[in-house]
């Protein structure tokens, strides 16, 4: 059975969805079977992975979401689009916003996303679920659906405070929902080393959390190249195959690997 892997953050604007993608690209370059999802209703894993309109797509999660809620059978392939560079994705838009509602009076509504893994998690060595920087009822499924977590955080301040928000919510969903549910690392995104402050906020980083919780080895640099491969829809590794974030999130993908 596959691996499921939550890439998440309660900060935006922290490489997260850049690191979600560029781990499936990247696992699939290994020869994995990959499927991302797209847990966000502002769908930009979606567009980082090519579909241009997302609201045009006629089957999203939130059709198989809904599915599910409605306990309806459903074939674990219904919605999945392939990428060029051979990573199947789940796509979203802007629908998901309205399954918040659906779930909110149900019995077992954390556990809808789940019990899609739970479908199609046979056909797949990995499966990496992005979601919005809230701990909204869909991150909770994820989170409920995950076996492990990579949280990425840039070296700012703000950002890590908003490591300790995403930790205290790992911790609950572990103690209430998900008890098997483990951090694979924290990876240090959008760094430049240049600047003393970010030499400063790693080192409180490494100091306060290395102790207890992996912190990649791996840093991923800032670059304006990784910005740009989400509007052309194309992995950093075809985009800029030979640059400093391909290589930092080889290096990722290797870890990854090692850790199962």
């Amino acid at each position: 059975m596959g691996k499921t892997i939550f890439v998440g953050a309660r900060k935006g604007g922290v490489g997260k969805t850049m690191t979600a993608v560029s781990l499936g690209f990247g696992l699939a370059r290994a020869g994995k079977r990959v499927l991302c999802v797209d847990a966000d209703s502002q769908h930009s894993l979606t567009v980082s992975l090519g579909a241009e309109k997302p609201d045009k797509l006629a089957t999203t999660l939130a059709t198989v979401m809904m599915e599910i809620i409605n306990e309806r059978a459903i074939d674990p392939k219904t919605g999945i689009l392939r990428h060029n560079e051979g990573v199947d994705f789940m796509p979203a838009h802007s629908s998901l916003t309205g399954i918040e509602l659906a779930l909110a009076p149900l019995i077992g509504r954390e556990t809808v996303i789940r019990q899609y893994v739970e479908m199609v998690k046979p056909l797949y060595d990995y499966i990496i679920i992005d979601t919005a920087p809230t701990l909204d009822l869909l991150t909770i499924n994820a989170l409920a659906a995950a076996d492990s977590v990579i949280i990425p955080v840039a070296p700012k301040f703000l950002d890590a405070l908003g490591l300790e928000l995403l930790l205290k919510s790992v911790a609950q969903i572990r103690r209430q929902i998900n008890p098997s549910l483990k951090i694979d690392g924290i990876l240090l995104t959008m760094v430049d080393r240049r600047s003393r402050l970010t030499r400063e906020v790693i080192g409180t980083i490494e100091g306060v959390y290395g102790g207890n919780i992996k912190v990649f080895a791996e840093h991923i640099p800032n670059s304006v190249r990784a910005a740009e491969t989400s509007a052309n829809g194309i992995s950093i590794y075809a985009h800029d195959p030979n640059g400093k974030v391909a290589a930092a999130y080889t290096a990722l993908v290797e870890e990854v690997l090692a850790n199962g």
